[in-house]
């Protein structure tokens, strides 16, 4: 899985900063994962349709390659529900419960459903029923600025594409000035096709597409 740097000239915020202070020997990091905002991108980005990624492999690889010391994984998801589509409903039942049996810290929230209409290229109209998910980020959030302030974090590990968190990483900015020390913001996420460094990553492996996928801010 290739890495590359935070730090896009269009969104200079979201990248290496809040240097204030010496970089501590042991930085400790904690991976906030969206569940459902990384599957879709990773669908997008390898046309996978199934989220057969591992918060733990993911999260580790990502330490492993920047220096940094995995300390705490929390893992955050919306849940259809059985009645809606018992098939998803009972697969990420399942999937949060062997990541916390795991260690990994799990919060879900219940899909909330609106119709909504589409227009397709030939202008004809389709009303469809969509799943959103209400809360996960607002959790995400909270957790993310509690960690950062009762200084139990050194690296804000994130895998979402949510713009949302923008703001949360200006209020981690703040904190860290308060405190006089170093944080680093760090969001991950798979880049789409069109923007894949090496073809070769796209291609199939067998190992499910966190041994293929191209991350970047």
């Amino acid at each position: 899985m290739d890495l590359f740097p935070a730090g896009l000239a269009e969104r200079p915020r979201w990248g290496y900063f809040l240097r204030m202070s010496l970089e501590p020997h042991i930085k400790r990091t904690c991976a906030f994962f969206d569940g459902q905002n990384l599957f879709h991108h990773a669908k997008a980005a390898f046309g996978y349709s199934y989220p057969n990624y591992s918060p733990l492999a993911l999260a580790s690889r990502v330490c492993q390659r920047n220096g940094f010391h995995l300390h705490e994984i929390r893992f955050y998801t919306g849940i259809p529900s059985a009645t809606d589509n018992a098939f998803w409903n009972q697969f990420w039942s399942s999937k949060l419960l062997t990541l916390s049996r795991s260690g990994i810290h799990t919060f879900s929230r219940p899909l909330r459903y609106r119709r909504k209409t589409i227009q397709l290229a030939d202008g004809i109209e389709y009303s469809v029923t969509m799943g959103e998910e209400k809360g996960i980020d607002v959790r995400m959030a909270i957790d993310i600025v509690r960690l950062v302030r009762q200084n139990l974090v050194d690296v804000v590990l994130v895998f979402s594409q949510d713009q949302d968190f923008s703001e949360v990483a200006d209020e981690v900015r703040e904190i860290a000035k308060e405190q006089k020390r170093w944080v680093k913001w760090f969001p991950r996420f798979p880049l789409v096709l069109t923007r894949a460094i090496n073809e070769e990553l796209t291609k199939p492996t067998g190992f499910g597409w966190i041994e293929q996928c191209t991350i970047c801010v």
